[in-house]
């Protein structure tokens, strides 16, 4: 399964959504996921990928990491594999 696969995956099941509902220009905020849905989606990803996400839950707009939608997820999540583990 790709890197976008499972992160559609992760973000459907925080939505209560079908993967199928998610698509790369989906935003949180439209597929229902609130602050919480956020974080939890957070960590399902670093778990799911044994990367740390620099992302402040207190102050969302203050992280490095672009939570805009989902293409922007995917495309981040695969910057940090590269930097944190050497590749994807």
């Amino acid at each position: 399964m790709s890197v976008k696969d499972k992160v559609i995956a992760i973000i459907a099941e925080q939505a209560v959504l079908e993967p199928s509902d998610v698509t790369l220009d989906s935003t949180l905020e439209s597929l229902g996921i609130d602050s919480l849905g956020l974080v939890e989606s957070i960590f399902a990803i670093e778990e799911e990928f044994d990367i740390s996400v620099p992302f402040n839950a207190n102050d969302p707009s203050e992280s490095d990491f672009d939570i805009s939608t989902v293409a922007s997820i995917v495309s981040g999540i695969e910057k940090l594999m590269v930097e944190q583990k050497g590749s994807v």
